[in-house]
Protein backbone atom coordinates (compact mmCIF):
# COMPACT_ATOMS: atom_id res chain seq x y z
CA UNK A 1 0.00 0.00 0.00
CA UNK A 2 1.33 3.55 -0.92
CA UNK A 3 2.77 6.16 1.70
CA UNK A 4 1.90 8.93 -0.66
CA UNK A 5 -1.82 10.83 -0.02
CA UNK A 6 -2.70 13.31 -2.94
CA UNK A 7 -5.59 15.50 -1.69
CA UNK A 8 -8.59 15.76 -3.84
CA UNK A 9 -9.41 17.92 -6.20
CA UNK A 10 -5.38 18.14 -6.44
CA UNK A 11 -3.73 19.38 -9.65
CA UNK A 12 -0.11 20.28 -10.39
CA UNK A 13 0.22 23.91 -10.12
CA UNK A 14 2.61 24.13 -13.30
CA UNK A 15 3.02 22.54 -16.27
CA UNK A 16 6.30 20.21 -16.57
CA UNK A 17 8.20 22.74 -18.65
CA UNK A 18 6.99 25.69 -16.34
CA UNK A 19 8.10 23.25 -13.21
CA UNK A 20 11.70 22.96 -14.55
CA UNK A 21 11.76 27.10 -14.70
CA UNK A 22 10.21 27.82 -11.47
CA UNK A 23 12.92 25.05 -9.78
CA UNK A 24 15.56 27.08 -11.80
CA UNK A 25 14.11 30.36 -10.45
CA UNK A 26 13.52 29.86 -6.65
CA UNK A 27 17.04 28.15 -6.80
CA UNK A 28 18.79 30.89 -8.36
CA UNK A 29 16.65 33.58 -6.11
CA UNK A 30 17.33 31.68 -2.39
CA UNK A 31 20.75 31.34 -2.76
CA UNK A 32 21.09 34.94 -2.93
CA UNK A 33 18.79 35.43 -0.23
CA UNK A 34 20.23 33.60 1.70
CA UNK A 35 24.13 33.89 1.22
CA UNK A 36 23.38 38.17 1.70
CA UNK A 37 21.45 37.63 5.15
CA UNK A 38 24.16 34.85 6.85
CA UNK A 39 27.25 36.21 5.12
CA UNK A 40 27.92 33.16 3.55
CA UNK A 41 30.21 32.41 0.33
CA UNK A 42 29.33 29.27 -1.75
CA UNK A 43 31.98 26.60 -1.27
CA UNK A 44 32.63 23.12 -3.50
CA UNK A 45 31.43 20.21 -0.89
CA UNK A 46 32.03 16.10 -0.87
CA UNK A 47 29.80 13.53 -2.44
CA UNK A 48 31.48 11.07 -0.91
CA UNK A 49 33.83 10.59 2.46
CA UNK A 50 36.51 7.99 3.60
CA UNK A 51 34.54 6.30 6.16
CA UNK A 52 37.30 6.02 9.42
CA UNK A 53 37.13 9.98 8.99
CA UNK A 54 33.91 10.55 11.34
CA UNK A 55 33.06 12.98 8.65
CA UNK A 56 29.72 11.34 7.51
CA UNK A 57 26.55 12.59 9.42
CA UNK A 58 25.05 9.83 11.58
CA UNK A 59 21.61 11.01 11.67
CA UNK A 60 19.59 8.93 14.28
CA UNK A 61 22.84 6.60 14.47
CA UNK A 62 20.73 3.93 12.80
CA UNK A 63 20.73 4.77 9.05
CA UNK A 64 23.22 2.77 6.38
CA UNK A 65 25.47 5.00 4.38
CA UNK A 66 26.32 3.79 0.77
CA UNK A 67 29.82 2.60 1.16
CA UNK A 68 32.05 1.50 -1.69
CA UNK A 69 35.44 0.89 -1.72
CA UNK A 70 38.25 2.67 -3.87
CA UNK A 71 41.32 0.40 -4.32
CA UNK A 72 43.37 2.56 -6.23
CA UNK A 73 43.23 4.94 -3.17
CA UNK A 74 43.15 1.80 -0.39
CA UNK A 75 40.68 3.18 1.42
CA UNK A 76 36.44 2.75 1.74
CA UNK A 77 34.58 5.48 1.07
CA UNK A 78 30.84 6.94 2.14
CA UNK A 79 28.45 8.64 0.34
CA UNK A 80 27.57 11.49 2.73
CA UNK A 81 23.93 11.86 4.64
CA UNK A 82 24.78 15.38 5.18
CA UNK A 83 27.72 17.77 5.32
CA UNK A 84 27.31 18.84 9.17
CA UNK A 85 30.62 18.16 10.63
CA UNK A 86 32.53 18.42 6.57
CA UNK A 87 31.44 22.19 7.08
CA UNK A 88 32.90 22.85 10.53
CA UNK A 89 36.48 21.22 9.18
CA UNK A 90 36.46 23.83 6.16
CA UNK A 91 35.35 26.45 7.80
CA UNK A 92 38.90 26.02 9.43
CA UNK A 93 41.06 24.96 6.55
CA UNK A 94 39.61 27.89 4.16
CA UNK A 95 40.67 30.26 7.09
CA UNK A 96 36.98 31.75 7.34
CA UNK A 97 36.93 34.47 10.51
CA UNK A 98 33.86 35.30 12.58
CA UNK A 99 30.95 35.92 11.46
CA UNK A 100 31.51 35.01 8.03
CA UNK A 101 30.21 31.44 6.64
CA UNK A 102 29.82 28.97 3.57
CA UNK A 103 27.31 27.61 1.94
CA UNK A 104 26.72 24.63 -0.57
CA UNK A 105 25.01 22.18 -3.06
CA UNK A 106 25.28 19.55 -0.94
CA UNK A 107 23.69 15.80 -2.74
CA UNK A 108 23.01 12.62 -0.71
CA UNK A 109 21.29 8.99 -0.60
CA UNK A 110 19.60 7.98 2.67
CA UNK A 111 18.92 4.44 1.19
CA UNK A 112 16.96 3.71 4.60
CA UNK A 113 14.40 6.47 4.18
CA UNK A 114 10.48 5.66 4.06
CA UNK A 115 9.58 7.42 1.14
CA UNK A 116 6.23 9.21 0.92
CA UNK A 117 5.16 12.68 -0.16
CA UNK A 118 7.95 14.26 1.62
CA UNK A 119 10.59 12.27 1.48
CA UNK A 120 13.30 10.29 -1.03
CA UNK A 121 16.25 8.13 -1.08
CA UNK A 122 17.77 11.46 -2.93
CA UNK A 123 18.39 14.59 -0.95
CA UNK A 124 19.55 17.56 -2.04
CA UNK A 125 19.54 20.91 0.28
CA UNK A 126 21.72 23.91 0.73
CA UNK A 127 24.27 23.28 3.73
CA UNK A 128 25.58 26.55 5.48
CA UNK A 129 28.03 26.71 8.68
CA UNK A 130 29.28 29.74 9.74
CA UNK A 131 31.85 31.08 12.42
CA UNK A 132 30.21 32.43 15.65
CA UNK A 133 32.37 34.08 18.58
CA UNK A 134 31.82 32.57 22.00
CA UNK A 135 29.48 35.37 22.99
CA UNK A 136 26.81 34.24 20.16
CA UNK A 137 26.82 30.70 21.40
CA UNK A 138 23.29 31.71 23.00
CA UNK A 139 19.40 31.67 22.34
CA UNK A 140 18.84 35.08 20.98
CA UNK A 141 21.76 34.43 18.27
CA UNK A 142 20.11 31.40 17.18
CA UNK A 143 16.66 32.90 16.88
CA UNK A 144 17.92 36.27 14.86
CA UNK A 145 19.56 33.69 12.70
CA UNK A 146 16.02 32.07 12.24
CA UNK A 147 14.58 35.24 11.63
CA UNK A 148 16.93 36.30 8.87
CA UNK A 149 16.67 32.58 7.30
CA UNK A 150 12.63 33.40 7.30
CA UNK A 151 12.87 36.59 5.51
CA UNK A 152 15.17 34.99 2.55
CA UNK A 153 12.33 32.56 2.41
CA UNK A 154 9.60 34.96 1.73
CA UNK A 155 12.01 37.20 -0.19
CA UNK A 156 12.14 34.15 -2.39
CA UNK A 157 8.25 33.43 -2.37
CA UNK A 158 6.99 36.81 -3.48
CA UNK A 159 9.75 37.22 -6.44
CA UNK A 160 8.43 33.85 -7.26
CA UNK A 161 4.47 34.77 -7.08
CA UNK A 162 5.72 37.76 -9.52
CA UNK A 163 7.66 35.97 -11.65
CA UNK A 164 4.77 33.47 -11.99
CA UNK A 165 1.17 35.01 -11.75
CA UNK A 166 -0.32 31.79 -11.75
CA UNK A 167 1.36 30.99 -8.19
CA UNK A 168 -0.46 32.73 -4.90
CA UNK A 169 1.68 31.15 -2.30
CA UNK A 170 1.19 33.39 1.01
CA UNK A 171 3.89 32.97 3.74
CA UNK A 172 3.81 33.94 7.22
CA UNK A 173 6.82 36.22 8.05
CA UNK A 174 6.73 36.12 12.08
CA UNK A 175 7.98 33.21 13.14
CA UNK A 176 6.77 31.63 16.61
CA UNK A 177 9.31 30.02 19.05
CA UNK A 178 8.62 27.11 21.55
CA UNK A 179 10.68 24.51 22.77
CA UNK A 180 10.07 20.70 23.00
CA UNK A 181 9.35 20.43 26.17
CA UNK A 182 6.60 23.46 26.08
CA UNK A 183 5.27 22.10 23.35
CA UNK A 184 4.75 18.67 25.16
CA UNK A 185 3.11 20.30 28.08
CA UNK A 186 0.81 21.70 25.78
CA UNK A 187 -0.17 18.64 23.51
CA UNK A 188 0.48 16.25 26.36
CA UNK A 189 -1.98 13.37 24.72
CA UNK A 190 -0.59 14.11 21.21
CA UNK A 191 1.99 12.06 19.23
CA UNK A 192 5.46 14.16 18.30
CA UNK A 193 4.00 14.86 15.07
CA UNK A 194 0.50 15.81 15.88
CA UNK A 195 2.00 17.82 18.08
CA UNK A 196 3.73 19.75 15.44
CA UNK A 197 0.54 19.61 13.14
CA UNK A 198 -1.15 21.66 15.75
CA UNK A 199 1.39 24.07 16.49
CA UNK A 200 1.89 24.76 12.77
CA UNK A 201 -1.70 25.06 12.07
CA UNK A 202 -2.32 27.81 14.65
CA UNK A 203 1.12 29.82 13.94
CA UNK A 204 1.84 29.13 10.45
CA UNK A 205 6.07 29.28 10.65
CA UNK A 206 7.15 27.96 13.70
CA UNK A 207 11.03 27.67 14.77
CA UNK A 208 10.98 24.15 17.44
CA UNK A 209 14.02 24.42 19.60
CA UNK A 210 15.77 21.73 21.83
CA UNK A 211 15.50 18.55 19.91
CA UNK A 212 17.31 16.01 20.53
CA UNK A 213 16.97 16.10 24.75
CA UNK A 214 14.89 13.22 26.81
CA UNK A 215 11.23 14.95 27.37
CA UNK A 216 9.76 14.76 30.61
CA UNK A 217 7.70 12.02 29.11
CA UNK A 218 10.96 9.90 28.86
CA UNK A 219 10.78 9.41 25.21
CA UNK A 220 12.32 12.22 22.73
CA UNK A 221 10.71 14.70 20.42
CA UNK A 222 12.95 13.67 17.67
CA UNK A 223 16.53 11.97 17.33
CA UNK A 224 19.44 14.05 16.68
CA UNK A 225 23.00 12.84 16.27
CA UNK A 226 25.04 13.92 19.69
CA UNK A 227 27.65 14.87 17.90
CA UNK A 228 27.07 18.30 15.70
CA UNK A 229 24.43 20.30 17.13
CA UNK A 230 23.94 21.24 20.85
CA UNK A 231 20.30 19.64 21.59
CA UNK A 232 20.24 23.11 24.00
CA UNK A 233 20.53 25.60 21.09
CA UNK A 234 18.71 23.76 17.97
CA UNK A 235 15.98 23.48 16.10
CA UNK A 236 13.37 22.89 12.74
CA UNK A 237 11.73 25.28 10.47
CA UNK A 238 8.50 24.31 10.13
CA UNK A 239 5.85 25.97 7.95
CA UNK A 240 2.06 25.42 7.16
CA UNK A 241 1.27 23.68 4.57
CA UNK A 242 -1.93 24.59 3.04
CA UNK A 243 -1.82 21.66 0.15
CA UNK A 244 -1.08 19.26 2.58
CA UNK A 245 -2.71 19.94 5.75
CA UNK A 246 0.09 19.77 8.25
CA UNK A 247 3.23 20.45 9.74
CA UNK A 248 6.40 20.83 6.86
CA UNK A 249 10.59 20.65 7.63
CA UNK A 250 12.51 23.22 5.82
CA UNK A 251 15.30 22.73 7.49
CA UNK A 252 16.87 21.37 10.86
CA UNK A 253 19.61 23.61 12.27
CA UNK A 254 21.44 24.93 15.54
CA UNK A 255 24.54 26.32 17.16
CA UNK A 256 27.22 23.66 17.14
CA UNK A 257 28.42 21.32 20.13
CA UNK A 258 31.59 22.99 22.27
CA UNK A 259 33.72 20.80 23.69
CA UNK A 260 31.58 20.55 27.10
CA UNK A 261 28.45 19.63 25.04
CA UNK A 262 30.24 17.31 22.66
CA UNK A 263 31.56 15.31 25.95
CA UNK A 264 28.31 15.57 27.76
CA UNK A 265 26.31 14.87 24.42
CA UNK A 266 28.69 11.40 23.65
CA UNK A 267 27.80 10.11 27.12
CA UNK A 268 24.27 10.44 27.23
CA UNK A 269 24.09 9.23 23.59
CA UNK A 270 26.36 6.25 24.36
CA UNK A 271 28.55 6.68 21.83
CA UNK A 272 31.93 7.17 23.68
CA UNK A 273 33.63 5.27 20.65
CA UNK A 274 33.46 8.76 18.58
CA UNK A 275 35.92 9.84 20.61
CA UNK A 276 38.53 8.24 19.22
CA UNK A 277 38.10 9.40 15.32
CA UNK A 278 39.86 12.40 14.13
CA UNK A 279 36.97 14.81 13.92
CA UNK A 280 35.86 14.19 17.46
CA UNK A 281 39.36 14.33 18.65
CA UNK A 282 39.63 18.00 17.48
CA UNK A 283 36.55 18.92 18.61
CA UNK A 284 37.20 17.82 22.04
CA UNK A 285 40.52 19.29 22.02
CA UNK A 286 38.84 22.71 21.15
CA UNK A 287 41.15 22.71 17.56
CA UNK A 288 38.05 23.42 15.50
CA UNK A 289 36.16 27.04 15.39
CA UNK A 290 32.51 27.54 16.74
CA UNK A 291 29.69 27.42 14.48
CA UNK A 292 26.12 26.92 13.77
CA UNK A 293 24.50 25.85 10.44
CA UNK A 294 21.74 23.81 9.08
CA UNK A 295 20.42 22.14 6.45
CA UNK A 296 17.88 23.78 3.92
CA UNK A 297 15.90 21.43 1.71
CA UNK A 298 16.19 22.52 -2.05
CA UNK A 299 13.18 20.38 -3.05
CA UNK A 300 11.07 20.70 0.21
CA UNK A 301 11.60 24.58 -0.39
CA UNK A 302 10.25 24.39 -4.55
CA UNK A 303 7.52 22.11 -2.81
CA UNK A 304 6.56 24.78 -0.44
CA UNK A 305 6.60 27.88 -2.74
CA UNK A 306 4.95 26.38 -5.86
CA UNK A 307 2.13 24.60 -3.62
CA UNK A 308 2.84 20.75 -4.79
CA UNK A 309 1.50 17.57 -3.27
CA UNK A 310 4.57 15.56 -3.70
CA UNK A 311 8.04 15.56 -3.45
CA UNK A 312 8.73 13.87 -7.01
CA UNK A 313 6.95 16.78 -9.11
CA UNK A 314 10.03 18.76 -8.20
CA UNK A 315 12.85 16.53 -8.27
CA UNK A 316 13.93 12.77 -9.78
CA UNK A 317 13.95 9.92 -7.64
CA UNK A 318 13.05 6.42 -7.72
CA UNK A 319 9.77 5.41 -6.29
CA UNK A 320 7.71 1.87 -5.60
CA UNK A 321 4.89 0.65 -8.15
CA UNK A 322 2.39 1.80 -5.59
CA UNK A 323 3.85 5.37 -5.19
CA UNK A 324 3.91 5.95 -8.69
CA UNK A 325 0.08 3.88 -9.17
CA UNK A 326 -1.27 6.69 -7.03
CA UNK A 327 0.53 9.52 -8.57
CA UNK A 328 -0.64 8.59 -12.50
CA UNK A 329 -4.36 8.07 -10.81
CA UNK A 330 -4.45 11.53 -9.61
CA UNK A 331 -3.30 12.46 -12.66
CA UNK A 332 0.78 13.57 -10.77
CA UNK A 333 3.44 13.60 -13.12
CA UNK A 334 6.82 11.88 -11.12
CA UNK A 335 10.03 13.73 -12.78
Amino acid sequence: MSKVYIPQDYHTPLSVYEMQRAIEFIKSNFQVNLSNALNLRRVSAPLFVDENSGLNDNLNGVERPVSFDIPDVGTNAQVVHSLAKWKRLALKRYDFKVGKGLFTDMNAIRRDEEVDNLHSVYVDQWDWEKVISAEDRNVAYLKRTVRDIVSAVSETSSALNVAFPSLHTKLPSEVFFITTQELEDLYPDLTPKQREDEICKKKGVVFLMQIGKILKSGIKHDGRAPDYDDWELNGDILYWNEVLGHAFEISSMGIRVDPKSLDSQLTIAGCDDRRALPFHKMLLNGELPLTMGGGIGQSRLCMLLIGTAHIGEVQVSLWDEATRKTCEDAGVMLL
